[in-house]
């Protein structure tokens, strides 16, 4: 599966525009403190029908080298934003993003909330409650555990919207 025809072609879509898409949401997310390389990956696997592409693909629908592709995707792998699959029969790798990708990020921020809240306890007991840092310290632990009390059903609800959604587009295809 080739991404780019000698008609200068993505997946039947213009390979200028589809660069610049990626180029523009890839920066948006660089300025909210993603790393560059990863949010071009990222975008770029996001926006393609399948979901899924290997290194070599990757690297030329970016107009990039492998190497840069490699550190890429071992960064978005790391941190769960894409899989890692064997292509039946062959020894290539194609990295994938899920449809629920984001719904799962917020899974995986709800186990980092928890991880950080027990940090912040110690800190709390190490500064002292009553001291200005230990106050700060205190408010964040209480904003995560707002945050992630809301979480569970902020997630639920989305659910059933994502499923209306796609009942929806599936009734009417168009």
């Amino acid at each position: 599966m080739s991404t780019e025809t000698t008609e200068g072609r993505i997946e039947g879509r213009d390979a200028e525009a589809f660069l610049r898409f990626v180029e523009r949401f890839a920066s948006v997310l660089a300025d909210g403190g993603w790393p560059r390389m990863p949010a071009r990956v990222f975008v770029c696997l996001l926006a393609v029908d399948s979901g899924r592409l290997t290194a070599a693909e990757l690297a030329e629908a970016l107009r990039v080298s492998p190497a840069a592709i490699s550190g890429a995707v071992r960064y978005l792998g790391q941190v769960g934003l894409i899989s890692r699959e064997r292509e039946p029969g062959s020894r290539r790798d194609v990295y994938q993003v899920r449809d629920d990708v984001w719904y799962e990020a917020a899974v995986r921020k709800d186990r980092a909330l928890t991880r950080w809240e027990t940090s912040l306890r110690e800190g709390i007991e190490v500064l002292g409650p009553d001291s200005p840092a230990g106050r700060r310290m205190t408010e964040t632990l209480e904003f995560f555990e707002f945050v992630q009390g809301e979480l569970p059903s902020l997630l639920e609800r989305w659910r059933a919207v994502r499923d209306e959604l796609r009942a929806k587009q599936l009734s009417d295809p168009s």
